[in-house]
């Protein structure tokens, strides 16, 4: 059976997009909360709110956010997650703003690392993909943008169909538990704890080598291809990511098995 995943291409998408805004960091303070707006100050505990960890596959896990753009102001842009919520986004003179190269990735997601363009915050209108870095406030539905992304608008359509797919065709997280042929995840993605079933069909890879559910353990992050059927996520592909063994280098999503 060819083992593959069809979620790999989105999914090295969002995490190039992570490895952008890190890339894109600015040596400068981030910036300063405008007193009059609820902005939190730098070194606030970070969190997320429902749109925030869910929308585009949980992006920077709580130190950022993404959406479309819906309005633009001199010091904000008003942001609409995928899950529906309005965010607002504050930006100043040391705020990064940069646009994201126009290429698509491999599936090692090695096409991000193509240096940033920097644009102005004025190049950003009502309508386009961005993400945003900094400290979230997610009672207030707020962030104090330290980098600003302005996204492809073909890898912001691959993210959106990715994270609309996500519990559906594919899953990722942490295993929390194993107990006979049911397999427990905490996913970063949503915050939340998903189950699939392993059957006669389901195949496990460990980088690439067969392993069998057996080998599963608590604390591996894995990468789950499947459907749903009768309410109950039935897998067809699982792939443990992370050092192997022997302790080598983590695994990153790479290209399907021929």
């Amino acid at each position: 059976m060819r083992f593959r995943f069809a979620a790999l291409p989105a999914l090295a998408l969002a995490f190039g997009i992570a490895a952008l805004a890190q890339d894109a960091t600015n040596p400068t303070p981030p910036p300063q909360a405008n007193p009059t707006s609820p902005v939190p100050a730098p070194g606030a505990h970070p969190g997320m709110g429902r749109g925030g960890n869910r929308n585009w596959a949980g992006f920077m896990a709580g130190r950022g956010i993404m959406g479309t753009v819906t309005e633009v102001g001199t010091d904000r842009y008003t942001l609409k997650t995928e899950m529906g919520d309005i965010y607002t986004v504050y930006f100043s003179a040391n705020t990064r703003v940069i646009k994201q190269p126009a290429q698509r990735m491999n599936y090692q997601g090695t096409g991000m690392r193509t240096p940033p363009q920097e644009i102005k915050a004025t190049d950003i209108r009502v309508g386009d993909a961005i993400a945003a870095t900094g400290e979230v406030d997610s009672a207030a539905k707020s962030i104090g943008a330290m980098t600003v992304i302005k996204i492809d608008p073909e890898h912001a359509r691959e993210m959106r169909e990715m994270a609309a797919n996500f519990g559906k065709t594919w899953l990722m997280g942490k295993v929390t538990e194993v107990k006979d042929t049911k397999v427990t995840l905490q996913s970063q993605v949503d915050n939340a704890s998903h189950a699939f079933v392993a059957d006669e069909n389901t195949t496990f890879r460990r980088r690439r080598e067969p392993v069998t559910l057996a080998d599963l353990q608590v604390g591996d992050t894995l990468r789950v291809e499947g459907a749903v059927k009768d309410g109950v996520f039935i897998a067809s592909a699982v792939a443990v990511m992370g050092p192997p063994v022997t302790g080598g280098p983590a695994e990153r999503p790479g290209p399907p098995p021929q």
